[in-house]
């Protein structure tokens, strides 16, 4: 397996050199390299096991890779915990819902703004003087993305009663509550069915369009991946293999032998 070199970026808002993790005598990430530059839309492929999401998790700080260096905007991420680099501007969503069902959608999208939230626990308590002002500053910033992201009708359902594709989208929106500069999407159309798949593809476009987000995105489904995506990183067996526009990741041999299983 030929191992590729991504050349450095002018400037880029991330960058990741030698990354490698290990896990006992497996190693889920072998010197993986690459740069996302602001506002592109990144994405990381590769069959199951190949390690993309185990890049998510050195990225927010779920795993301390053994080896390698993780750069936003020149400061360092490795060994930071997952909160510091959420301060950073660095926000997720994951394959597995991760919302809380007792809450609205109102509620979960106001959960994202918490590292922004200064108010202290007794003004928060009694709701007055700063704490009302900045929950009213906080819940207007939250009504921006349940527009944008057209959850109007859904706004104070319980999520634990939102349709799967609605709550797909929910947290979306509360990972964009963040403020984020950089946004992991892992699997945002996993288990989603074409309608539902083709309208996430429109609301990702818009939320690029209209907040000029640099993104990742790790999906299975290649057909969204070569419509959204401006470059893509090919990952197999945690070696990075392939990088390059989508049309050039589509017809590269070595893409081609991890996807099929044999020679191209």
């Amino acid at each position: 397996m030929e191992r590729v070199t991504e050349p450095p970026a002018p400037n880029p808002l991330l960058e990741v050199r030698d990354l490698t993790l290990r896990f006992g005598g497996v190693t889920a990430l072998d010197g993986v390299g690459f740069a996302v530059r602001h506002g592109e839309l990144f994405a990381v492929i590769g069959p199951n096991g190949a390690g993309k999401t185990s890049i998510f998790n050195c990225l927010n700080g779920v795993y301390r890779p053994q080896q390698g260096t993780i750069t936003l905007d020149g400061r360092s991420l490795v060994g930071r915990a997952p909160a510091d680099i959420a301060a950073m501007g660095v926000a997720r969503t994951f394959q597995n819902l991760g919302l809380f069902g007792h809450l609205t959608l109102v509620e979960n999208l106001m959960l994202g703004r918490h590292h922004l939230m200064r108010t202290g626990f007794f003004a928060g308590m009694f709701w007055w003087g700063r704490a009302k002002r900045e929950e009213i500053t906080h819940r207007a910033a939250v009504e921006e993305i349940i527009e944008l992201l057209e959850l109007e009708p859904y706004r104070r359902m319980p999520a634990g009663l939102l349709p799967y594709g609605v709550a797909k989208r929910a947290e979306l929106g509360r990972a964009l509550a963040m403020e984020p500069r950089l946004l992991l999407l892992d699997e945002p159309v996993a288990g989603m069915n074409l309608e539902e798949t083709e309208d996430t593809a429109r609301y990702l476009l818009e939320v690029r369009r209209e907040l000029g987000l640099a993104m990742i995105l790790v999906e299975h489904d290649m057909s969204l991946v070569m419509d959204l995506a401006d470059r893509v990183l090919a990952l197999d067996f945690g070696v990075a293999i392939a990088t390059g526009e989508p049309s050039e990741i589509q017809h590269d041999p070595q893409v081609i032998e991890a996807y099929l299983g044999g020679a191209a």
